[in-house]
């Protein structure tokens, strides 16, 4: 009788373990391959210098987590001059403020292949709530998500008021990761 107890109690347990199945994460790192560039009339330029995880299951999008550090001192504006001073306080004050970060709060499916990212972006120690549209797309254990948004400079103290430099500036973005 003791046997058929252990048995069953054995058998009621593995069907709910079962039952309960955990959602696994992918884990990517981004690759060296990755683009960000920033686009207006005047300046644009790209980041050279970046890394990050991204946690990502297609089957469960709101699992999903991306933790990114972008090195603005790795900043090129096609201009030395103009990445020289793209270094300064007044800019991204690189000597204080290394790295802008962005780490994801909530991941949402939208149609198809493309989900919007809502995340914090740190950027000259202020943080900002962002929204990020992204489509995406997964081959041989690396995916990839491309897309654009703006950011509003002067939410971030970068540089000061002007005609010359437009407040909102277009992000755009290419981020291979390779799974790890």
């Amino acid at each position: 009788m003791k046997t058929l107890k252990i048995s069953l109690i054995s058998m009621c347990a593995l069907l709910l373990m079962g039952a309960f199945t955990l959602a696994v994460l992918d884990h990517y790192e981004v690759s060296k391959d990755f683009s960000i560039e920033f686009k207006s009339k005047d300046p644009s330029g790209s980041f050279k210098i970046m890394e990050g995880n991204i946690d990502f299951d297609e089957k469960d999008i709101a699992s999903s987590n991306f933790d990114f550090k972008i090195d603005v001192r790795s900043i090129s504006t096609g201009n030395g001059m103009m990445t020289k001073k793209a270094q300064t306080p007044e800019w991204f004050d690189s000597a204080k403020y290394p790295y802008a970060k962005f780490k994801s709060t909530k991941v949402e499916k939208k149609e198809g292949n493309t989900c919007n990212i809502t995340g914090n972006l740190t950027i000259k120690g202020i943080t900002k709530s962002v929204v990020v549209p992204a489509s995406y797309s997964k081959s041989s254990g690396k995916i990839t998500f491309k897309g654009s948004f703006y950011v509003n400079r002067m939410d971030f103290k970068v540089g000061k008021k002007s005609d010359a430099v437009p407040d909102q500036m277009k992000v755009n973005f290419e981020i291979p990761a390779q799974g790890k």
